[in-house]
């Protein structure tokens, strides 16, 4: 195919630029900060999508983050696509971090004082923290199998999934989320203002700097 790469990449490779990219965060900062600065909207509206997609970083809906920034990107009549470039706050750097934080604000919330217990599952196990990620996969695996034949579903652990991990998560993440999305918007905004700005300044001695040569130009006496 004509957009496939010539030198396919060793699935370690992959794995490892998930985790740090080519040229490394530093450069994939920049390169954000670069494209948000120069998307051709009023700063308040670009700030209101870098918020959109703060916040939805800091929600369980891993995999749909992207979804979720732009729908509510529109809702708050931010710039979507400042929303979807603003995503890049959650990253495998900060995930751990993220995570923890809005767990930890979400068992508070809901008085789970010193977050959940093992979770007991049909298949005798008690399972930990992340076993109830692996338990929840497997009863989604198993019921969709059970739609083609005669076995039982259950849903244990995937209701213990949702009760102790992802329903915190959700309810905890609101906090955090909302602050670091003001703080990215109030931030924002006088930045990305100055920059208009001066870019507006540099276009328009530019464009004086042309006329000006122009019409030295035509004024000069034709031999």
């Amino acid at each position: 195919m004509v957009f496939k790469r010539r030198d396919r990449r060793p699935y370690w490779k992959i794995a490892f630029e998930f985790f740090w990219p080519r040229g490394g965060w530093t450069r994939a900062f920049h390169y954000v900060k670069h494209r948000l600065r120069r998307l051709p909207d009023t700063p308040e509206k670009i700030a209101r999508g870098i918020f959109a997609g703060i916040f939805t970083v800091f929600t369980p809906f891993y995999g749909m983050h992207f979804v979720v920034a732009a729908l509510l990107s529109v809702i708050l009549r931010g710039n979507v696509l400042a929303a979807l470039l603003a995503t890049f706050v959650g990253n495998p750097l900060t995930f751990v971090p993220i995570g923890v934080v809005s767990l930890q604000t979400g068992y508070w919330l809901l008085g789970m004082r010193n977050g959940p217990g093992p979770a007991p599952h049909p298949d005798g196990i008690t399972h930990g923290f992340g076993g109830k990620f692996v338990a929840a996969a497997d009863d989604l695996k198993d019921n969709i199998w059970a739609l083609f034949t005669d076995v039982d579903a259950n849903w244990q652990g995937l209701a213990t999934f949702y009760h102790e991990i992802f329903f915190p998560y959700m309810v905890g993440g609101l906090i955090p989320g909302v602050i670091a999305g003001l703080i990215g918007y109030w931030i924002s905004v006088p930045l990305i203002r100055a920059y208009q700005a001066r870019r507006k300044g540099a276009l328009k001695a530019k464009l004086a700097a042309m006329r000006a040569k122009s019409a030295a130009k035509s004024a000069k006496p034709k031999r």
